[in-house]
């Protein structure tokens, strides 16, 4: 159960970082990040499976799968 809480804690960040330097602001609020979070993370080690490991996510492919989730969400709701 810890280990679950511990994702959740892990994946809103990454969609926090993920939104910060895309600076696109995706609804939902904290949801909003950890669904970002697990998205790009998802994304990002399937393209990439090294780094630093904290949560069973590597940090820098995950934050790099957010950014890209983050701004495709950008792309589709500025055409909305």
């Amino acid at each position: 159960m810890l280990g679950f809480i511990w994702s959740l804690i892990i994946g809103g960040i990454i969609g926090a970082i993920g939104q910060a330097i895309v600076g696109t602001d995706v609804p939902g609020g904290i949801i909003g990040n950890i669904i970002i979070g697990f998205i790009g993370a998802w994304a990002g080690q399937f393209l990439f499976s090294w780094g630093p490991q904290l949560a069973d996510f590597y940090v820098i492919p995950a934050i790099i799968g957010a950014i890209i989730v983050v701004f495709l969400y950008g792309l589709i709701a500025s055409r909305l």
